[in-house]
């Protein structure tokens, strides 16, 4: 294999040791510098498999980890059993998204977090619950997104924000009260967008100006009056503004 002396040139191979130069090449299904699977450059071998899938097969234990791992975007998934404990972690990714859902046990674990957000992403959800003690918050936050929401019980204390963001999105109505603490303020504005009127009253002293500004908006007005002197200026506009509406009505009633 030779390096072109231009660095901006593509690599070119040396075709006389190419075993299918009597074969693709020919046939112009290959082309040097281009389309080739001999050399080590990624864009050319996914080139040549897109061309010639059948014969990914055969580079699926190549000794260079890229022609594996794009060997197997194109070789038979049945083929695949033999990459599941590839040295390479790009490998075994690309092994995990292609490999049916219910092979993906093996990387429940694995070293590489790419691989287990794969497996988070792809995993029957009978299974996911294997992965929400994960170390890593990418793959717990996967596994958020996708278990059933009356599942999510086990998140509502993750150490990580966007992980318990996901779970105020997606806990059961009936559940949310118990996330109303939340030390991050971006966790109980969700909270507070979510909860039913009645419950929202626990977050009319909350420390954050937008989550009070939210629960102004939706609770009786009778809890309002104490945020008429609230330092926020659109906080105590829209409690005034409610509280003005309740008593005009009443007064129309009288």
């Amino acid at each position: 294999m030779v390096e072109s002396a231009d660095p901006v040139s593509p690599r070119i191979a040396d075709c006389s040791l190419c075993p299918f130069r009597g074969k693709t090449l020919l046939m112009g299904r290959c082309m040097p510098g281009d389309t080739c699977v001999f050399v080590e450059s990624g864009r050319q071998i996914d080139r040549f498999f897109r061309v010639n899938p059948a014969y990914a097969v055969h580079y699926l234990q190549d000794k260079f980890w890229e022609r594996r791992a794009i060997a197997v975007r194109y070789a038979p998934q049945k083929a695949l059993q033999v990459l599941i404990n590839d040295e390479d972690e790009v490998v075994r990714r690309a092994v995990a998204y292609r490999l049916p859902a219910q092979q993906l046990l093996a990387w429940i674990n694995d070293p590489d977090r790419e691989v287990r957000m794969t497996v988070a992403d792809r995993i029957d959800p009978e299974h996911l619950e294997l992965l929400a003690g994960d170390q890593d918050y990418i793959v717990r936050l996967m596994v958020a997104k996708r278990l059933a929401p009356g599942r999510l019980f086990r998140f509502i204390k993750d150490e990580d924000e966007q992980v318990r963001k996901i779970v105020a999105e997606r806990l059961p109505e009936v559940s949310l009260g118990l996330m109303a603490n939340d030390p991050m303020a971006d966790v109980r504005r969700i909270v507070a967008e979510r909860l039913p009127a009645e419950d929202a009253v626990a977050l009319l002293n909350d420390s954050d100006w937008v989550v009070r500004y939210t629960v102004a908006l939706k609770v009786d007005p009778k809890y309002l009056a104490a945020l008429v002197n609230d330092p926020e200026p659109d906080v105590r506009e829209v409690a005034q503004r409610r509280l003005n509406s309740t008593h005009a009505l009443d007064s129309d009633h009288d």
